[in-house]
């Protein structure tokens, strides 16, 4: 075959199925998850969204975000493949509080994560912050520049998340596919550095 010894050859001369890594994308309601999984995947993305309704009025905080129509109520799911041996599976998940208790079962074997920021309600990812932490999963912060626009630069940022200078801090706009491809690189080398250490 045509390009076949390009591939690793598993048993048989038959090619070896890929590394797979899962990455969870995470962060507070509203902060631009679904849109960095659908930027960056290079298949369709699932997606499980669902109209915003009068049901969630004083359960779910719009301020900010008051243009929001829909959110995701279980997890949107990605695909990148890096090269014939590496293949990156995206999950992102739901950020209202009601929905939390499944990122447990989404971060069952995911070797990091990238932990999306809305510098105008920081507040909101909190908690995914303090998640990955307590998990020892290692993570970048991705600052989702809403409108193009980065009003703090990146330290001030590390700063007032408190976050250790080995955690990355990368200003993105989650709409455009360079910009999500260079926040997966910089989660990618975070973890190629840890595993050589």
């Amino acid at each position: 075959m045509a390009g076949s010894d390009a591939l690793a050859t598993g048993t048989a001369g038959v090619p070896a199925a890929p590394d797979t890594v899962k990455i969870l994308i995470a962060g507070g309601f509203g902060v631009g998850k679904t849109t960095m999984v659908g930027s960056v995947s290079e298949i369709t993305p699932l997606r499980t969204e669902e109209p915003l309704t009068v049901a969630g009025l004083g359960v779910d905080d719009l301020a900010g975000i008051e243009e929001k129509r829909a959110t995701t109520v279980a997890m949107d799911f990605g695909r990148i493949t890096i090269s014939d041996e590496l293949v990156l599976y995206l999950f992102g998940t739901p950020g209202q509080q009601r929905f939390w208790f499944m990122w447990n079962d989404l971060a069952v074997g995911a070797l990091g994560a990238v932990v999306l920021i809305d510098v105008r309600r920081p507040e909101s990812s909190f908690a995914a912050v303090d998640f990955f932490e307590r998990r020892r999963i290692p993570f970048v912060v991705a600052v989702n520049g809403f409108d193009g626009r980065h009003p703090y630069p990146a330290e001030d940022i590390r700063e007032s998340l408190a976050l250790p200078p080995d955690v990355p801090v990368v200003l993105c706009d989650a709409r455009r596919r360079e910009s999500s491809r260079d926040v997966l690189i910089a989660l990618l080398d975070l973890l190629i550095a840890a595993a050589v250490d």
